[in-house]
């Protein structure tokens, strides 16, 4: 049995995960949490072969947890379950370490071979996701920018993107001062830009802020 663990801020959404899994003896729901800090708490327990997270979570983001539980806890398997459109996350996630990435309008049978394929040690790729990591191998012209970045580039990105202070971000993320701004430099120039409101400005027309 495959013992899985649900992280999602609504609780409709867990529901409707959970009942999914119920309906065969080969998975069983072990813990659930609402928010960020609470699937740590789970990583940590380590009471499930596999952790579903959201991105978009409170208190702390999906993309935050999911570089946390890295740190601690490198080989829990860890899916991605998001609203988001794949080229947005995917291949900044998968470079975090996530080991599968899904649409939450997925169907049943790909959630359950999503969560067997990583329980197994692979990492899930569906099509699509298959098509972006392509292009990023290939360094297609048309690959969006925050696609090059790192997984710590685009943590500092996405903050920065936010309205948050180089002091905010190191605090957040226990990084000296300095270093934020090494990232913030190399962000700068990955993505050609000239200030935090160009960073905003992508931000905001790429959807990727919250």
């Amino acid at each position: 049995m495959i013992r899985v663990a649900i992280c999602d801020d609504h609780q409709i959404v867990r529901a409707g995960f959970k009942q999914i899994f119920s309906a065969t003896d080969e998975f069983e729901v072990v813990a659930e949490a609402g928010t960020g800090r609470e699937a740590l708490d789970i990583a940590r327990r380590e009471v499930c072969d596999v952790l579903m997270l959201d991105i978009a979570m409170p208190d702390q983001s999906g993309i935050d947890t999911l570089r946390t539980i890295r740190q601690g806890q490198p080989d829990l398997p860890v899916l991605i379950l998001s609203g988001y459109p794949a080229q947005q996350y995917a291949v900044n996630l998968f470079k975090m370490g996530a080991n599968g990435y899904l649409n939450k309008e997925c169907e049943a049978d790909e959630l359950m071979t999503a969560v067997r394929t990583v329980f197994q040690g692979r990492r899930y790729v569906n099509a699509t996701v298959g098509e972006l990591l392509a292009q990023t191998l290939d360094r297609d012209p048309n690959t969006a920018l925050h696609m090059e970045l790192s997984d710590r580039e685009f943590q500092v990105f996405l903050r920065l993107a936010r309205g948050e202070t180089v002091s905010d971000i190191g605090v957040a993320l226990s990084l000296s001062i300095k270093t934020v701004s090494t990232y913030r430099t190399r962000v700068m120039e990955k993505m050609g830009m000239q200030s935090n409101s160009d960073l905003t400005y992508y931000a905001m027309k790429n959807n990727l802020l919250e």
